[in-house]
């Protein structure tokens, strides 16, 4: 007989994984009264994993053997509004009506900050909302350049000598940089509204289409933008080429893409981001809403699949499954939620209602709070997303600032994830805490760890219904340590229908073949716990972001595929001999 010396361990870690009762030690919880608001309870007792028998009524059944793909985060878009916003905060800020100064975002205690620090969030840093200071008329060379929202605004610069994203409000990179001082595992997403105004066929920011010949042009724009937020000491994770390809206005900066086009730019970017040393910063395409997935995202990836990580979706029209088709089609492509938001009048929980999102009326009978966490922060990973953000991260209670004539969240406006009034008090909404709570069960469990990934799970018995359930597991860096297994679990049984009678509900928690009772009040509900880990333990993040289990079973491809267009700064329209150096 032969006996590896490793044997005794393996055994030993074995055993302690069945036989040594788990315990459901960390429960938070917002309660569709507000009597708790992501609150954490204490449990006792303390629910324990035991051999009961499954309950009649509700069993969530935990399935640790089907890993999914990465959770890394929530998060809100950094606009030029939110900026301005938290800047007013730094100037002053106002506590029991006793002005404070500040110089960092230190200095915030509350809710405010810890939206700000969580380690789970993901930002967009984007020149969404460009918008004049009140002060500033709107014919100021300075507000004219900061509503094209443009960072080179000197008409036929081939060269892109006079690029500067400093033509930005200052504040935006300071705001930016005091987050990322407090929260090291920030990620950081640009997404560009508009191309310089002088590269598209309608010479303006609203609406209109970049020129072909500038296609050379704005890759080397968007790599430039990559190497100033270096230069400025943030670290970009993510870029996207456009915003919305296929919604054109006059009241916002937009344009209008075909999926060849944005495919040939995305092309000619990577490769330059390859040659620069961005080669690990994402590439994100598409940008738009959920009924364009086997359309126009599909076509994207047809076209120039090889130059994208993945694809972003947007909440304004169609429904959250959709994602579904994209991720079958391509599954080992990446697939992001990074933008929904809230219109200012709409009902935290109480009634039912018809909800009002950007461009869209949705009937349904869900109160704001239930339908994003089933189709935004459990919905959308659920299927298959690694992100879910919403729009705004900070706005005011008007919804502003905003464009002159912008309607992008129809006549109510758009809600910030925080409000901040005029006197420099601050209250956070219901997508705060819905976003909170999912939070939660993701955050990172070390610091550099790996994300959470999302699990198998299946809901049982008569009031399965009544539960709407995400299940993950957070690994470890060092293979001593316990896996953390979270459950954020929606309950919305309040009889909203048919009248209003919120009831709780009582399940089991089923997990590796033992059962833990839990009642779940009207709400939203957080619950972790550890187990032993009974595989073998990767080290690095980027361990667990390949492999048979990390696309539902489909494997990925080992070559991406990347084809180039070359191109050769010599031979752009309309410079001089010699070429650009500072294309080079």
């Amino acid at each position: 007989m032969i006996i590896s010396p490793t044997a005794p361990a393996v055994v030993c870690l074995l055993s302690l994984g069945l036989s040594s009762a788990q315990e459901i030690s960390d429960v938070w919880q917002t309660t569709w009264n507000r009597t708790s608001l992501f609150q954490f309870q204490n449990q006792s007792p303390v629910p324990t994993f035991t051999s009961k028998v499954a309950s009649a009524i509700s069993n969530i059944v935990v399935n640790e053997a089907k890993v999914y793909q990465p959770v890394l985060g929530f998060g809100g878009t950094f606009t030029d509004s939110s900026a301005q916003l938290l800047a007013g905060l730094k100037v002053a800020i106002f506590v029991d009506s006793t002005q404070h100064t500040a110089n960092s975002l230190w200095y915030l205690d509350d809710e405010l900050n810890e939206l700000l620090v969580s380690p789970q969030l993901y930002v967009f840093a984007s020149r969404r909302r460009p918008f004049c200071w009140p002060e500033l008329p709107k014919n100021t060379p300075w507000c004219n350049r900061l509503f094209n929202g443009s960072y080179d605004e000197v008409d036929g610069d081939l060269c892109l000598n006079d690029l500067d994203v400093n033509s930005a409000r200052p504040y935006i990179f300071e705001i930016l940089k005091d987050i990322q001082s407090i929260n090291n595992m920030l990620r950081v997403h640009l997404l560009p509204w508009s191309p310089p105004a002088w590269m598209k066929d309608s010479g303006t920011a609203f609406g209109g289409a970049l020129q072909e010949e500038y296609l050379p042009m704005f890759a080397h724009y968007l790599l430039k933008s990559l190497e100033a937020f270096q230069s400025k000491g943030i670290k970009v994770y993510a870029i996207s080429v456009q915003n919305e390809p296929m919604y054109e206005t006059t009241t916002d900066p937009t344009t209008t893409y075909t999926p060849e086009i944005e495919g040939q730019v995305a092309t000619l970017l990577k490769k330059l981001m390859i040659m620069k040393g961005f080669g690990d910063t994402k590439l994100i395409g598409f940008e738009q809403n959920w009924d364009q997935a086997s359309g126009y995202a599909t076509q994207l990836m047809k076209v120039a699949g090889g130059a994208f990580d993945g694809v972003a979706f947007h909440c304004a029209a169609g429904s959250v499954g959709q994602q579904d088709a994209f991720h079958a089609a391509f599954p080992e492509k990446e697939i992001y939620l990074t933008e929904c938001s809230g219109t200012l009048g709409t009902d935290w929980w109480g009634d039912t209602k018809v909800w009002l999102d950007l461009f869209q009326c949705v009937n349904v009978t869900l109160t704001q709070e239930q339908w994003y966490m089933d189709n935004i922060f459990i919905g959308s990973i659920e299927h298959n997303a690694q992100t879910a953000m919403m729009w705004n991260l900070v706005l005011d209670a008007s919804g502003n600032p905003m464009l002159p004539g912008a309607t992008g969240c129809g006549t109510n406006g758009c809600r910030g994830i925080v409000t901040i009034n005029g006197n420099g008090t601050w209250s956070v909404n219901q997508e705060f805490y819905s976003m909170a709570q999912a939070s939660k069960g993701i955050i990172p469990r070390d610091i550099g760890g790996p994300s959470a990934r999302r699990i198998g799970l299946a809901v049982q018995g008569t009031m399965s219904a009544a539960l709407r359930v995400g299940a993950y597991v957070t690994y470890r860096t060092s293979s001593k340590d316990a896996p953390r297994y979270s459950l954020v679990v929606l309950n919305w049984n309040d009889n909203a229908s048919s009248g209003w009678n919120p009831q709780p509900v009582t399940s089991t928690i089923e997990f590796r073949g033992k059962r833990a009772t839990f009642t779940f009040p009207v709400g939203v509900t957080t619950l972790s716990w550890y187990a032993a880990n009974i595989t073998q333990l990767a080290t690095r993040e980027e361990d667990f972001l390949v492999g048979p289990m990390e696309r539902d079973g489909h494997s990925i491809p080992s070559e991406s595929g990347l084809k180039f267009l070359e191109f050769n700064p010599q031979s752009t329209v309309g410079q001089s001999e010699g070429g650009c150096s500072a294309l080079q």
